[in-house]
Formats: C-alpha cells, sequence, structure tokens
C-alpha cells in the first residue's frame, strides 16, 4: 500500500451491524455462522467483532448457497473450505511456474557455457584460459599470493 489510508479487503474496519446490513443478513445469523465456522471475524482488543470485505463477499455467498441452491451449511462450509484449498494450490502452482522458469533459464545458461568449454576443448586453444576470459593485450594482469607464500618465498631466495 503506498498509503496508510488505502484499504485492502482483507481490512477488518465493518461492526456486526453494518457488515450484516452490506451482506443483507441479520447480526444473530452473523454470530451463528461464526459459531459453525464459516465466517471468522477478527476481533478487537475489547472482544468486538470486526468484518473485511472479503468477510461481507464471503456472507452473501453462504446466503447465496442457502437461498438458491439450498445447500446446508455444513455443504456450504464444505464448498468453502474446498475453496480456499484450491485457491492455496493455485498460488502454489504459480509459485513453482516462476521457479522452473528461472532454474531452464539458469540450465539454459549453463548449457551454453558447457557447449562453449566443449568447443573450447576440440579446438584445442594453446591458452584456454585466455579464451574463456578475454582479455586485451594492453591489459596487465596481477597474480595475488596469500601473505605466508610470499613470506616463504622472500626466505628461500634468500
Amino acid at each position: 500500500m503506498s498509503s496508510s489510508y488505502e484499504m485492502s479487503d482483507d481490512m477488518a474496519v465493518y461492526v456486526i451491524s453494518v457488515a450484516a446490513n452490506l451482506s443483507g443478513m441479520h447480526p444473530q445469523t452473523l454470530r451463528g455462522y461464526e459459531r459453525v465456522g464459516l465466517v471468522i471475524p477478527r476481533r478487537t482488543t475489547g472482544g468486538g467483532r470486526r468484518y473485511s470485505m472479503r468477510d461481507i463477499l464471503a456472507l452473501r455467498e453462504i446466503q447465496r448457497l442457502s437461498q438458491e441452491e439450498g445447500i446446508n451449511l455444513n455443504g456450504i462450509k464444505r464448498i468453502l473450505d474446498l475453496e480456499r484449498e484450491l485457491e492455496q494450490a493455485r498460488l502454489v502452482a504459480a509459485e513453482l511456474h516462476s521457479e522452473v522458469a528461472q532454474l531452464r533459464a539458469e540450465l539454459e545458461s549453463t548449457r551454453a557455457v558447457a557447449a562453449r568449454l566443449a568447443e573450447l576443448r576440440r579446438t584445442s586453444a594453446p591458452d584456454p584460459a585466455a579464451t574463456l576470459v578475454p582479455v586485451r593485450a594492453t591489459t596487465r594482469v596481477t597474480f595475488w599470493q596469500p601473505a605466508a607464500a610470499q613470506g616463504d618465498q622472500q626466505g628461500k631466495s634468500e
């Protein structure tokens, strides 16, 4: 969110009377749905219920399934649970697809390097290191030696 005043569908801001009005139900119906676990509103520190827009949309869907489809509350709970599981599975699948795409790109890069190395071996270049990492002829290359190795060489040369 770019501003502290923006709201998401998950922000619990509606008291039970407003949520009941927005969902077209009686507040006691919302309490009953909470008891059976269909919709679980968040609670304030004082224990008051706070519903989000996502909760209100779920309440509307519960009402539709119950009144229009004739599904009992246990069936509705099962449907809502399965929909949540499906959404989670879709999120995991999207993450896995992204990871597979990244791994494919890495594999392609690795194959390109392997092909380049194989080509260098076939051509038997006199100095394969020079062809792996292009170095201009005007570039000076300095080899680093650990301090202990430098001391050992100084002692040997004296």
